[in-house]
């Protein structure tokens, strides 16, 4: 094999890992595979030499497939490398864990309710944590792997909540119907409003998406459409049974149906990802100018990642307002923009394990610091008094401090660290 020959390998392996969202290494290699094709050409004949849009079509060096053809078997007598079915039993094994958080999920609906070994404020409480995992892997989607800062995204959670309770309360919608309409309502100002934020960058984005969560709020209580939204005093909701006579109380229910979403969800989120529009979004994050280099529409891309995740976070909202049983102004406050934020930090940003952890987060340690501080404060029996969220001040630097990178990031190192040591060993 000649020297052309095999840099131009390595420059199409360079573009598949571009592809695959590894940043600004694998884009120097695709530049690199340019020249390299360039030289080939301009020498002579090199067979065989990888395209770029065989690269692209995930095509392995050394074969040659049309669009929309099957790749090209390799010679007869040539071994497949074991690290060929790598990828494959990766994959495998990255939807074990899923699948088992998954099933112990749904035991709790056969186990946990009949057992009485969970109550329906339990339930309640778990069905709240899948609602803010849903709202901070919508952020994560923006943030983590788009590069757009949002403080924002409480504004879209309340969007979907009243379209939600409107449609319930208003006019007698169902409310499993109310969930595809308040997606739509969210795509459409997500996107919307990510057309002019194209402009921003930065802590100038979130300025402007801080605007957004501050404005939202006071435009509900609104007194020309307090008909609709019920002004300051909200709106009131009834749980809905379980159907078909189903023995589960509302709250075992909605868990099932909140558990439903966020399974579908999470696993739109990593299709998302792990396709060609998924890889560009994340292209777009590490290194935008070479995106754009490479013909990536990065303006239709960053609108389009905003509206999705709108959408995310309008569900999330949508389910929150049916298992909450109410909706007011004053329940979307910019407080809950920084709670997803910090859910997402916390979790793990670009981690889609992590919006669970999250989740947790934002529903047990951000709703209880004030009482825990307090329990602290009578427990110790402190000269001082602590001031309200101290509790969740002190744990959040800690966590911060420890996980860089998130509960998930930190887990995730510690496994591989562990998994070293046992090799070497």
């Amino acid at each position: 094999m000649t020297i052309q020959q095999t840099t131009a390998s390595a420059a199409a392996e360079a573009v598949r890992e571009l592809l695959r969202g590894h940043g600004a290494v694998a884009m120097a290699g695709a530049a690199a595979g340019n020249l390299v094709s360039q030289t080939a050409v301009t020498a002579g004949p090199v067979s065989p030499v990888v395209t770029m849009s065989a690269a692209a079509d995930g095509t392995t060096p050394g074969t040659h497939a049309s669009h929309g053809s099957a790749p090209v078997a390799p010679p007869s007598g040539m071994r497949v490398p074991p690290a060929a079915m790598a990828p494959r039993a990766k994959k495998r094994n990255s939807l074990l864990w899923p699948g088992i958080v998954v099933a112990l999920a749904a035991s709790l609906v056969l186990f946990g309710g009949k057992g009485g070994w969970i109550s329906n404020f339990q339930y309640l409480q778990l069905s709240l944590v899948l609602v803010y995992a849903i709202a901070v892997l919508g952020l994560n989607l923006l943030t983590g792997f788009n590069g757009q800062i949002s403080l924002g995204h409480g504004a879209f959670f309340a969007l979907g909540a009243y379209t939600a309770a409107v449609l319930i309360d208003r006019y007698n919608v169902n409310y499993l119907l109310t969930l595809p309409v308040a997606a739509i309502l969210c795509f459409v100002a997500g996107y919307l409003f990510g057309l002019p934020a194209l402009r921003l960058e930065g802590h100038y984005l979130a300025l402007a998406t801080f605007a957004l969560a501050t404005a939202v709020p006071q435009i509900l209580k609104y007194r020309h459409i307090e008909g609709l939204t019920g002004g300051v005093q909200g709106i009131n909701l009834v749980k809905p049974d379980a159907p078909f006579g189903l023995p589960l109380s509302p709250d075992q229910w909605m868990y099932v149906i909140v558990l439903l979403m966020a399974v579908l969800m999470f696993w739109i989120g990593r299709n998302l990802l792990d396709s060609r529009p998924g890889r560009a979004i994340v292209a777009i994050r590490d290194q935008p100018l070479a995106a754009i280099t490479m013909g990536i529409d990065t303006a239709r891309f960053k609108a389009t990642t905003f509206g999705i995740s709108a959408v995310y976070v309008g569900l999330a909202g949508a389910l929150h307002a049916i298992i909450f049983e109410y909706v007011s102004p004053d329940s979307f406050r910019f407080d809950l923009s920084v709670a997803i934020l910090v859910g997402a930090v916390v979790g793990g940003i670009a981690s889609l394990p992590g919006a669970l952890i999250g989740g947790a987060f934002v529903q047990f340690i951000e709703k209880y610091a004030d009482a825990a501080t307090k329990q602290f404060t009578n427990l110790v029996q402190l000269p001082i008094e602590l001031e309200p969220w101290t509790i969740y001040g002190i744990l959040l630097i800690a966590l911060i401090y420890v996980m860089p990178g998130g509960v998930a990031g930190g887990l995730a190192t510690l496994i591989a660290k562990i998994k070293r040591k046992r090799s070497v060993s």
